[in-house]
């Protein structure tokens, strides 16, 4: 079984920025649970269909597998519903720990989100200066819910 643990914060400043290098995403759910949600997602020639168990959990249960890029373009144009989430993710590293910063685009503009993935849900890590409050149990920060309920609307 795959699993993941992440935990997810608000950025305070733009500091993280310095030396960061980005990569456009593109994805959409195909359906969003519970009990668990299925999104198709493009980053750059690579594409991936994924399938995470609904919780608002930091540990969940969580599975990925290649498809064709053609394909998931194909998905993300005919099949998904609700919002395409549209992204730019920079990759961080603090410490012995690589943060995710997803700087949202379209309906969702001016959110931005940082993820850390660890090994275990008590592990400690390094909270940069930049890390602000911490929204892992706030479902209206999954993407599965923007793609629903965009950041524009709140």
């Amino acid at each position: 079984m795959g699993w993941e643990i992440e935990r997810k914060f608000l950025v305070k400043d733009e500091s993280w920025r310095e030396g960061a290098a980005g990569e456009r995403y593109r994805q959409g759910y195909l359906a969003i649970g519970p009990p668990a949600s299925v999104r198709v997602r493009v980053v750059g020639d690579t594409a991936l269909l994924n399938i995470k168990k609904s919780t608002l959990d930091i540990g969940r249960a969580e599975y990925e597998y290649p498809v064709p890029v053609e394909d998931a373009h194909e998905m993300l144009d005919t099949l998904c519903d609700g919002i395409i989430i549209e992204k730019t993710r920079y990759k961080v590293p603090v410490g012995s720990h690589l943060w995710e910063i997803d700087v949202f685009e379209g309906v969702n503009a001016g959110l931005i989100v940082a993820e850390i993935e660890l090994d275990s849900e008590d592990e400690t890590f390094e909270h940069p200066a930049w890390l602000g409050q911490e929204v892992s149990g706030d479902a209206r920060y999954f993407n599965s819910s923007l793609s629903q309920h965009p950041f524009c609307d709140w």
